[in-house]
């Protein structure tokens, strides 16, 4: 019986107690043993690196920042909180060739840096104050949702609230230089990126929107517009925010999350990158799907729904790309972050 872990990240307003932990069994398509592995408050999002340490969004209080677990012997163990006064960030990534983390606040608009110890400690390096509104009730300020590595170690920054993503080189030491700004069209409300296999191209997600942008990705740290497309259908009119971007790991198929209509999107990639084609949606089982993930082969999709505390499982089939149904109600409290480890 193969079994793959899953770290679920979770907000702990109503009933959940931080991070949680259960089981993909890839012979019957079904999660099992969930349970609580971390106590921290609203790990909302999570990392975790080569050295089994797991950085995870904290909030304590009046503060927010980031906890730094060791995650060894499938148990976690707080060793460090790293907290300001505000806000905790939206999305934390880990950098392993320059031993660097990232971390991008949403209500802040920054982007700090921190430099990753030998004990998996950090220490702050940098940060990048954004800046910039747009036209929606949702963009009066910068809103850094998303911050990770491009294929060719620099780091992109999503600003959400400027309709922004921005392009940094990044030295060993941690210091930001800002190379290049992309500007999407107004009110686009850009939430997540990710870059095909060969790094030619980038798919950006529009939160408020509801759309997804085919970027070409260039060398100089740019990003060139091709194409955009809907991610929910043309007669939905209820509220509706896209969340989470991925891609199957041949590139061939992107998918995302839809909040509101509470589906998962399924696009198949065409021109090798350069556009896509939607193909299917399907019912997250559950209201307000924000991330999911593919496991590491790609034969299954896990789709987490916050507001009804449940988990989804998919079989996903590799030459179409299509999902169906594996299982559904798997129990996971307030979860919002899906990590295979």
């Amino acid at each position: 019986m193969a079994l793959e872990k899953i770290l679920f990240g979770t907000y702990t307003r109503r009933v959940s107690k931080g991070i949680y932990e259960a089981a993909l069994n890839t012979e019957t398509g079904e999660l099992q043993d969930a349970k609580l592995v971390a106590e921290v408050g609203s790990p909302t999002y999570l990392a975790l690196s080569k050295a089994n340490t797991l950085y995870a969004v904290d909030k304590n209080g009046d503060q927010g920042g980031l906890a730094v677990l060791n995650f060894a012997d499938d148990t976690a163990t707080l060793t460090q909180e790293v907290l300001a006064e505000g806000a905790s960030p939206a999305y934390v990534a880990v950098d392993e060739a320059r031993q660097l983390l990232y971390s991008g606040n949403y209500h802040k608009g920054t982007l700090e840096v921190f430099a990753i110890a030998a004990d998996g400690s950090l220490t702050l390096t940098d940060s990048f104050q954004s800046e910039g509104s747009g036209p929606r009730p949702e963009q009066g300020s910068s809103h850094v949702h998303w911050n990770n590595l491009t294929p060719d170690n620099r780091v992109a920054v999503v600003d959400l609230g400027a309709d922004k993503v921005l392009t940094f080189d990044v030295s060993d030491a941690g210091k930001l230089t800002l190379v290049a700004t992309y500007e999407t069209e107004a009110g686009f409300g850009p939430r997540h990126l990710r870059f095909s296999p060969d790094g030619q191209y980038a798919y950006l997600l529009g939160e408020l929107s509801s759309q997804l942008s085919v970027l070409k990705y260039n060398a100089d740290g740019s990003f060139t517009h091709l194409q955009t497309v809907a991610t929910i259908p043309a007669d939905w009119t209820e509220h509706n925010g896209g969340a989470a971007i991925y891609l199957s790991n041949d590139g061939k198929f992107v998918y995302t999350s839809n909040r509101g209509h509470n589906s998962i999107a399924v696009f198949a990639v065409k021109d090798n990158g350069a556009s896509v084609a939607h193909i299917q949606w399907i019912s997250t089982e559950g209201d307000f799907p924000r991330d999911f993930a593919l496991n590491p082969d790609g034969a299954f999709l896990v789709a987490a729904n916050q507001n009804t505390d449940n988990v989804t499982v998919y079989r996903r089939d590799a030459v179409t790309g299509e999902l169906t149904l594996s299982q559904k109600d798997f129990e996971i409290p307030e979860s919002v972050r899906v990590l295979f480890i």
